[in-house]
């Protein structure tokens, strides 16, 4: 007679312990340009494609871990129209922008990494004779501006510190002689523009706190944000938004591409190992 009850108890339980482990495994994803998604694909196992309103996006397992890998244009609307496709067709529980940047930090070189602690659009505001007038973007449905800095989410910048010291990136050969890339962390900032303009570049270093400058990562951020998904921008060094930016990023960024996924997949593994 007491063998149903037993029976409906371990029942639950099993679902209770499936439940969990669904989540602990819940679905990551990772956008980035062609070059800087490549790393993620290459690694992706078990991989089918899955089409999105004409986007084609690469679903499989990272160390086991399932990911969804998509591949965004270049500039913020195309961005913004990736990450909220991906968001809307596969719920991921968290979103990673892994790819290149140029450098304004002058102590940066190729290879560098930047975690976007903070992340900022750089061409949102009010342009005068004068200057620019920087302020968020206003929000659509509250009708409030959002802070022109934002900052990551403790939930994965605590464990993108804690993978970037224990990772080790590859020596790479510049100009300057052997480098071993560092991870550091500071302010991204994106503006629809490709920065080649070491003026322009210091005046985002004087008025922003800039350490890295890209195309992409705050409409990104804005999006995610917007649909409340954690997410994070990662960055690899390509060039020092000068002169020499767009012959420095084409010689740079495929290993800079890989950089930026190395970090990102180590984070992504530390997620799923369901440690801090």
């Amino acid at each position: 007679m007491e063998v149903q009850p037993r029976v409906g108890i371990v029942a639950v339980a099993v679902l209770l312990l499936s439940a969990t482990l669904a989540s602990a495994q819940s679905l990551v994803g990772v956008l980035g340009m062609g070059q800087e998604a490549a790393p993620f694909e290459k690694k992706l196992q078990d991989s089918h494609e899955v089409l999105v309103q004409g986007y084609v996006f690469h679903v499989g397992r990272l160390d086991g871990r399932p990911v969804v890998i998509g591949r965004s244009g270049a500039g913020k609307v195309n961005a913004a129209i990736v990450a909220t496709l991906m968001i809307n067709h596969f719920s991921p529980s968290a979103l990673f922008f892994s790819g290149t940047a140029g450098a304004i930090d002058p102590a940066l070189r190729p290879g560098d990494v930047v975690i976007g602690e903070t992340v900022a659009q750089h061409d949102v505001g009010l342009q005068t004779p004068n200057g620019i007038t920087r302020r968020g973007p206003r929000n659509a449905l509250t009708g409030e501006f959002d802070p022109i800095l934002i900052h990551a989410p403790a939930s994965l910048l605590a464990p993108a510190r804690l993978s970037a010291e224990g990772l080790t990136l590859p020596t790479i050969k510049t100009a300057d002689g052997d480098h071993v890339p560092r991870i550091v962390e500071g302010v991204i900032v994106t503006g629809d523009v490709f920065m080649s303009d070491s003026s322009r570049r210091e005046e985002l270093r004087a008025n922003l706190g800039a350490v890295a400058v890209e195309m992409e990562g705050g409409a990104f951020i804005q999006t995610c944000r917007q649909f409340n998904v954690p997410c994070l921008v990662v960055r690899s060094v390509t060039d020092r938004a000068d002169t020499q930016a767009l012959n420095n990023y084409q010689q740079f960024v495929g290993m800079a591409s890989e950089n930026a996924a190395a970090l990102v997949t180590a984070i992504i593994d530390r997620l799923s190992s369901g440690t801090p």
